[in-house]
């Protein structure tokens, strides 16, 4: 097997920004995958999708594709050369709390 790499996923946008509406910011997340774009993809796969709780929102089609992971406006990718996690292994979560959110939840007061 080959070694991997280690990296961070740090978001990149202040809790206030609109962008947040669609997706659920999860924090910094450390992660073992081929390259920066598998990063994004690993820890993409760790939250839930509708085809996984039986609540697709039409037929067949998944909602990993909208994860915050994904969008380099909401997170960046950097490679840890720390060493403070090993690199042998399979693609992982390594470290941080992904909660199983598909889409944000969270309502903006938008009275004026």
């Amino acid at each position: 097997m080959a070694s991997l790499k280690i990296f961070r996923l740090l978001p990149v946008v202040d809790e206030t920004d609109p962008r947040w509406n669609n997706a659920e910011n999860q924090g910094e997340v450390v992660v073992r995958a081929h390259s920066a774009a598998d990063a994004r993809i690993v820890a993409a796969a760790a939250e839930g999708d509708f085809l996984d709780i039986k609540a697709a929102p039409a037929d067949g089609n998944s909602t990993r594709t909208f994860s915050a992971f994904r969008d380099d406006k909401l997170y960046t990718v950097v490679e840890d050369t720390k060493a403070t996690y090993r690199s042998d292994g399979d693609r992982a979560v390594l470290s941080g709390h992904i909660r199983p959110v598909i889409l944000s939840t969270r309502q903006r007061d938008t009275a004026t």
